[in-house]
């Protein structure tokens, strides 16, 4: 997660270098806060997937039938 951070900080500093030069209603400018908007989206996104498993909940999926897997229902 940590590469995507880097790469949003990377191209949220080219995005205003770019701004600077081109002008803030350039299409250049518009186009490099776009990409720092998709990277931003994106990590958004890698957040939002399925939380990571506890470690009993992964042992539990390697074994199955051992005693503090065991689901009881009423």
């Amino acid at each position: 997660m940590s590469d995507i951070q880097e790469k949003i900080q990377q191209e949220r500093q080219s995005a205003r270098e770019i701004c600077d030069l081109e002008g803030a209603t350039s299409g250049e400018c518009a186009a490099a806060w776009d990409t720092v908007e998709e990277l931003s989206a994106e990590a958004a996104h890698q957040k939002q997937k399925a939380p990571k498993k506890t470690s009993l909940e992964q042992y539990c999926d390697d074994n199955p039938d051992a005693l503090e897997c065991r689901v009881y229902e009423d």
